[in-house]
């Protein structure tokens, strides 16, 4: 692992400090807005920008970089954030700020993008693993430590946005000195939401309401923290120790979720973020140490839906539609994720700094209902898909999901509109309940029924385009 860190050092460098600088300016717009007296709603709807332009910046993104080069879009990128976040410091009006946010949004993930797609190309399958897991260590590890760095600045005044600048601007320099050969951009892989959802409808709902829970945490949870009458240096803590949680919950609940139900362990996990946070509700003052141990224990909770809804979604997917389902699943993920902070916002200006805790309990007993109600083991229909770690902080850039150790790029149709669209074709068609055979608590599957229509469709349509190439270099020798 030390050399592999050695290898990627420039851009593992520069995700940590794209990740400082974004941990920093996430907490720091929260905490000034309520200093200022700005509504919940503005919070939430300013965070909601942010996470619009992300989604928004897969597309932009990807056209810049097949324009202009890696290099040359992260750098415009990088100059991009730094220019909207010291705009800020001059032009103090809301609605122009929800401007900044959504282009800062489509700017990072554009320096994502070029990040990871340099990962993916230059990675092969012995070591795609590791160099995934240390790539979501070093971005889970920079949120950390910019949400730590606000107790640096207990004025909160706006030399916090040069600091933020500062960091998206250093994060410049290991890309720009690289000397590392430009990696190879795949085309983007069309997004059957239709199909993906009729093939893992529980991991597509999780993954909406998770996203929603996620971002709102980063938008209102400190605003939550500094209403419970806690000083900057107290919020940094609370919002540090939830994600600190989260992250090391996540190989303790992927050793669980390789041996027991998936699906049970994600309802068990909604409902328990349920119980979590009642104390909270209840409680009008809950104590310093009272707020950390509860929400240590949301974090643990919180930040493991994804890769478990993940998991579980590849488990019923063959390996051929794996790029194109990953795409689904962060879409549904951040859709969630840019309506949560709005609708957390309005509730806590209706009801108090409370009903934050009463949003987060709402969106997970939402998802332990939705996921009792399938009553079914949803057991693996092609195979046991092993859980991976996932950073605290999703970002949807989807290159990073080729990263995947379970993404097996030689067999990928996802990207050939044709061959999906012979798959959508079939999957939307047939009367069979697609990515597993629904089946009652404690069934056992036959092997024949283990094999989903996904399965046959996407392998079948494998086959096909082998036997075409096959096809293709006969008629090309004879020609020869």
């Amino acid at each position: 692992m030390i050399r592999i860190i050695f290898s990627f050092a420039s851009l593992y460098f520069a995700i940590l400090l794209l990740s400082v600088g974004t941990g920093l300016y996430n907490t720091f717009m929260s905490l000034r807005l309520t200093q200022d007296g700005i509504s919940q709603s503005w919070v939430g709807l300013l965070i909601s920008a942010y996470y619009l332009g992300l989604v928004l910046g897969v597309r932009i993104g990807h056209k810049l970089i097949s324009a202009f080069g890696h290099i040359r879009a992260y750098v415009a990128s990088a100059a991009i954030v730094s220019v909207m976040v010291l705009a800020q410091t001059l032009i103090p009006t809301m609605e122009i700020w929800l401007l900044f946010r959504v282009i800062v949004g489509i700017a990072m993930v554009t320096q994502y993008m070029v990040l990871e797609s340099w990962l993916n190309d230059q990675s092969e399958g012995h070591n795609r693993g590791v160099i995934f897991s240390v790539y979501m260590m070093m971005s889970s590890l920079g949120i950390v430590l910019g949400q730590m760095s606000i107790g640096a600045f207990p004025e909160l005044n706006m030399t916090v946005l040069n600091a933020v600048a500062m960091s998206m601007s250093l994060c410049l320099i290991p890309i720009a000195l690289t000397r590392r050969a430009h990696p190879v951009l795949a085309s983007q892989a069309p997004l059957n939401l239709r199909v993906y959802f009729k093939i893992v409808p529980v991991p597509m709902v999780v993954l909406f309401l998770g996203g929603a829970i996620t971002s709102s945490f980063y938008s209102l949870a400190a605003v939550y923290a500094n209403k419970a009458g806690l000083s900057n240096d107290q919020v940094s803590i609370f919002l540090s120790v939830c994600v600190l949680a989260g992250l090391l919950a996540q190989y303790p609940m992927g050793y669980l979720s390789d041996r027991f139900n998936r699906l049970r362990i994600l309802r068990v996990s909604a409902f328990g973020l349920v119980l979590f946070t009642l104390p909270l509700v209840l409680i009008h003052n809950p104590s310093y140490h009272l707020l950390l141990i509860v929400i240590a224990c949301m974090g643990c909770l919180q930040f493991t839906f994804y890769p478990l809804s993940v998991a579980l979604a590849n488990e019923h997917v063959s390996p051929a539609m794996r790029v194109g389902l990953s795409g689904a699943l962060l879409l549904a993920f951040s859709v969630g994720a840019t309506i949560g902070p709005s609708i957390a916002g309005m509730l806590m200006d209706g009801g108090g700094s409370s009903m934050y805790m009463v949003y987060v309990a709402s969106c997970a007993l939402i998802m332990g209902l939705f996921v009792s109600k399938m009553r079914a083991n949803y057991r693996p229909n092609i195979e046991n898909a092993q859980y991976v770690p996932m950073a605290v902080d999703i970002t949807p850039a989807p290159v990073v999901h080729e990263l995947d150790p379970r993404v097996d790029i030689s067999q990928d149709i996802s990207h050939d509109e044709e061959m999906m669209e012979q798959v959508k074709d079939l999957v939307l068609n047939t009367e069979v309940p697609v990515g597993g055979v629904v089946v009652e608590e404690g069934d056992i599957p036959s092997v024949e029924e283990k094999r989903s229509v996904a399965e046959e469709t996407t392998y079948k349509a494998v086959e096909d385009k082998t036997e075409e190439n096959i096809e293709i270099d006969n008629q090309n020798k004879s020609l020869s």
